[in-house]
């Protein structure tokens, strides 16, 4: 197989470079990966060389780019990881609903406590916009763990894309000090436990860029 080469933003910042970094590395896939920091002079420039949307994150796979977190997650599941979806067309059903929304939705909690997962800003950017996306977040979660969570901490027992989607939430939360109930964070707690979000972590806190303000 020809490698598989993910191209990312800071893992400090790019939070969509996160999704699908994290999905490759659960499913035990060996990926390169090509780091361009972002809101520098020539960020735009160099992600144009492989990206046609001029974003992060892009999968190249032979001839193929693939963009965007949500489809790289996708392509990754039907070639190579399908255990990235719930086997059960129900669950798996649920899993993409709820993924899809993570994708498109949530913009308060976005702008107002963008992606910085070496520091803490306890109560920062708390607002009542963004506690109603904390609710909605955090009702998906108990809805999923509770009628799919069985076999395992995560929302549908095992790792799949649906914990990728969220898994950035879960570092803002950290990062934001969000107070969650008791099933949100148990399984927020699962999350940040991954020995994959640990590795991501520990790059994003030797990085030495530092951007004022960025949402991703």
């Amino acid at each position: 197989m020809t490698q598989l080469t993910l191209v990312i933003g800071n893992k400090n910042y790019s939070s969509w470079s996160w999704r699908p970094w994290l999905a490759m590395k659960q499913a035990g896939l060996d990926f390169a990966e090509i780091r361009i920091p972002l809101d520098t002079p020539t960020s735009h420039q160099e992600i144009r060389r492989y990206s046609p949307s001029g974003r992060v994150p892009v999968l190249l796979h032979n001839d193929l780019t693939i963009w965007e977190s949500l489809a790289i997650c996708e392509y990754v599941a039907e070639g190579f990881a399908p255990n990235l979806w719930p086997k059960d067309t129900a669950a798996r059903a649920v899993a993409r609903s709820v993924s899809t929304e993570m994708h498109a939705g949530f913009v308060s909690l976005r702008q107002n406590m963008p992606m910085d997962c070496r520091s803490r800003h306890p109560g920062l950017g708390m607002n009542a916009s963004v506690q109603a996306d904390v609710d909605r977040i955090t009702a998906i979660w108990r809805e999923c763990r509770e009628k799919f969570g069985d076999g395992g901490d995560l929302l549908f027992g095992h790792f799949t894309i649906a914990d990728a989607m969220f898994a950035p939430v879960v570092s803002r939360f950290v990062t934001y000090e969000v107070h969650l109930d008791s099933v949100a964070q148990a399984y927020a707690e699962a999350v940040w436990a991954l020995p994959a979000m640990q590795e991501w972590v520990l790059a994003a806190n030797n990085e030495v860029e530092s951007i004022e303000t960025i949402q991703h």
